[in-house]
């Protein structure tokens, strides 16, 4: 399996005459780095182009096109002249636009291609690549795949697949240069220089290892190249190497090389050996995944609400959802109804008591917000939460007071009842407290019980502010007003 880049970095896609769409070679340089491929005009003309089944000016369109900017193209096209381009292009597409486009583009893409070009693809791409290509697959096409793969190939992506899903072992690359640590400098440099197919294309250290092929450091290629050839490596090396487990979450392989500024990173087994090595393009994947994985969990919809996703799976994932925050609703609904005999008295109280929810729920979110982050970059842990919290609540507490004060003044002029102004204002100081505590409290309780905060704080936060703020309003307005 040799390497390749998805971010254009090698050269390839042309070879003789024959060109592949999706290049990711010199000319890449000469395309204006500009999203023309998605402009009115291009997609005009390529639709003109799909029309007449003009495959020669597809396939000249398509030419010096990077493999990124043509899984734009396949996403933002409709079904039918999406099958058309992908019958066009045929053999001629990069195996790099495999693993670049996504949702129900993805999805006629590996349909509509023979197995037989999968495979060939398959074995052009790194091993993370090819196992991301693989796992995409239906179960019988992925079978037929595998078989077609040689047995090398084959060998070390079924190793990757055995990692455990989402982990460092499914993210790594199997391609990697590990040296003993007597050679020297000189020996290195003609190694590297050799016509030697086990060489990796792209690679930014090498791994000295023991005879167990345990790493004992790391070497930059730059260090290498200024060192004279006579020095043995062992001399130069860093002998305390940032290692990952293979079975460690993705997340948290991204979060050592942010937190340490790593390039590459050995991957080492349950024995300490090293098995591959992830890199900082995998890394930029990865955080840009979890990234998007808590936004959209926060907002209350799930990883198939992507914009090409279809939209059966789109409103399955959210329909979960909804019928969760019904039921809060309702929850916050009965409070009101405890109160209705109030309510009936005093039409402002009707008036009046979605301001106070909406205001904590705002609250809420946004101190909910800032733990969520802080607990997935590691900024909250048990050393500071105290500390934390008190400065979310001291922040709540002020804020209250000053929309209490604003609030109160707003319904004073409003209906001219000095008592319900300052139940108004009581109201809100109590919710945004109780919004500020429980934005920080949801999500530390969530984590330590080892659920995504992401994932479930907004709707208990959401639950607690309108009951709270419901309860609060009301409650006050009955005991003083009748």
């Amino acid at each position: 399996m040799t390497e390749s880049n998805q971010h254009g970095e090698q050269e390839q896609g042309v070879e003789g005459d024959e060109v592949l769409v999706g290049m990711t070679g010199e000319a890449q340089s000469e395309v204006p780095q500009t999203d023309v491929h998605l402009s009115r005009p291009f997609i005009d003309d390529l639709q003109d182009a799909l029309k007449t089944e003009d495959r020669g000016q597809v396939l000249s369109m398509f030419e010096e096109l990077h493999a990124a900017d043509v899984a734009d193209i396949l996403e933002v096209l409709p079904s039918p002249k999406r099958v058309k381009l992908i019958e066009l292009l045929g053999d001629k597409i990069d195996p790099d636009v495999l693993t670049e486009v996504e949702g129900e583009a993805q999805e006629e893409l590996y349909e509509h291609l023979p197995n037989e070009q999968i495979a060939d693809a398959v074995t052009e791409l790194e091993t993370d690549d090819a196992v991301y290509v693989i796992e995409e697959l239906e179960d019988a096409d992925r079978e037929e795949v595998m078989r077609a793969l040689a047995s090398d190939d084959r060998a070390a992506i079924e190793e990757n697949l055995s990692y455990p899903e989402d982990s460092a072992g499914r993210l790594m690359q199997r391609d990697l240069v590990a040296l003993p640590e007597f050679w020297t400098v000189g020996q290195t440099i003609d190694f590297l220089r050799s016509d030697n197919d086990s060489i990796p294309a792209d690679f930014y250290d090498i791994f000295i290892v023991d005879p167990a092929h345990h790493p004992v450091g790391t070497l930059p290629i730059s260090r290498l190249m200024r060192t004279q050839r006579n020095m043995a490596i062992a001399e130069i090396m860093d002998s305390d190497p940032y290692l990952i487990d293979a079975n460690a979450d993705q997340e948290e392989a991204a979060y050592q090389f942010t937190k340490y500024h790593l390039i590459s990173s050995g991957v080492v087994d349950g024995d300490g050996r090293l098995v591959g090595v992830i890199t900082v393009d995998d890394v930029v994947d990865v955080i840009e995944e979890e990234a998007e994985e808590d936004i959209l969990a926060l907002a209350g919809v799930g990883e198939e609400s992507g914009l090409n996703e279809n939209f059966l799976e789109i409103t399955r994932s959210r329909f979960a959802w909804l019928v969760i925050n019904l039921g809060t609703a309702i929850l916050a609904s009965t409070v009101i109804g405890y109160f209705d005999a109030t309510i009936e008295q005093m039409v402002a109280l009707a008036v009046l008591m979605p301001i106070v929810a909406s205001m904590g729920g705002n609250a809420g979110t946004q101190t909910m917000t800032v733990a969520v982050r802080a607990i997935a970059t590691k900024e909250l842990s048990s050393t500071n939460a105290f500390r934390v919290t008190m400065r979310e609540l001291t922040a709540a507490s002020l804020n209250g007071l000053a929309l209490a004060i604003v609030s109160a003044a707003v319904a004073y002029f409003w209906f001219d009842l000095p008592v319900l102004a300052l139940i108004f204002g009581a109201a809100m100081i109590v919710n945004i407290f109780v919004a500020g505590f429980s934005g920080m409290a949801v999500p530390m309780v969530l984590h330590k019980l080892d659920i995504d905060p992401a994932i479930a704080s907004s709707v208990f936060v959401t639950t607690i502010t309108d009951v709270v703020g419901f309860f609060a309003f009301l409650g006050l307005a009955a005991l003083v007003l009748l």
